[in-house]
Order: C-alpha cells, then structure tokens, then sequence
C-alpha cells in the first residue's frame, strides 16, 4: 500500500510581494515630489486658479492622511488636475 501525505494546512502568511514596504513608500514618495516639480513649474499666474490650491491640499492634507495604498489614487487625482492646468495654459 502507498503512503499518502495529509493534505497541506493553509497558513495565515500573505503571498510574498515582489518589493517591499519601504520600496512602495520611497517610490510614492518620489512620484510626489515630481508632481510638486510639476505644479512649480506652472509659475506665479498659476497659483491664483482655484485648481493650484486643490492640487497642494491633494499633494500635502489628503496624501498625508492617507494609507499607502490610497496614496496612489491622491497621486493620480493631483497628476490629473496639474494636466487640466496645463492644458488651460495658466503656467505659460
């Protein structure tokens, strides 16, 4: 007669991820400070449109407050708000 082995218990360990926390916190932080860069570059005539305010409360306040993975979602809000201003032309 064959041996069987009992099945396998599930364990309570999440899936390994491919990068760790430190790696996602450093690189969402990296992709704040170029939505920052961003939002300068617009200039002076810029931050007197009601977006320019939004976009710091988005990139400051909110993403502050936020956990990591809510984070990327006020990122992607502030990237799209700073593309309306430039588009509007307000920084040129």
């Amino acid at each position: 007669m064959s041996a069987q082995r009992p099945p396998a218990k599930p364990t309570n360990r999440p899936a390994a991820r491919s990068s760790g926390f430190r790696q996602r916190y450093d690189a969402v932080e990296v992709r704040r400070e170029q939505l920052i860069e961003r939002l300068r570059a617009l200039g002076a005539k810029a931050q007197s449109h009601p977006g320019y305010g939004r976009v710091l409360t988005l990139l400051n306040d909110t993403f502050r407050k936020s956990k990591l993975a809510q984070r990327l979602a006020v990122l992607e809000s502030a990237a799209w708000l700073i593309d309306i201003l430039e588009r509007l032309g307000i920084g040129l």
